[in-house]
């Protein structure tokens, strides 16, 4: 069993570099805790929480089209449906349930168990 930490995507519009040049595929790795704790420090997002987003998405995306690099800026100038796209991505596959088989004590069944996030019930 292995574990998938890279994800491709292709977005519903595109980013347009300053050539003219769409960029729709890409890939998203998995973030870290770094990735997640990194933003807090970073200024723009202390001055507007808002913000977190587009520097998580600028740590996490390591590909989009022929681009060489993906920041801040790129990700500043997406449209606003391709950010959305991005940011359910990134929660998609960053969830925090888990989900295990088990088998019930008493009758044998199997199914899966959800597990909410930490603290909840």
């Amino acid at each position: 069993m292995t574990l998938q930490t890279e994800y491709e995507f292709v977005l519903p519009r595109g980013y347009v570099d300053k050539d003219g040049t769409l960029h729709r595929e890409g890939v998203m790795r998995l973030a870290n805790a770094k990735d997640e704790i990194v933003p807090l420090n970073d200024l723009r997002v202390q001055r507007n929480r808002a913000y977190l987003i587009i520097v998580l998405l600028s740590r996490v995306i390591t590909r989009l089209g022929d681009l060489g690099e993906v920041n801040t800026g790129v990700i500043e100038n997406l449209f606003a449906s391709d950010l959305r796209f991005l940011e359910e991505m990134y929660n998609r596959i960053n969830e925090d349930e888990a989900t295990v088989s088990v088998t019930c004590p008493e009758c044998g069944a199997k199914f899966d168990k959800e597990f909410g996030r930490l603290g909840e019930s």
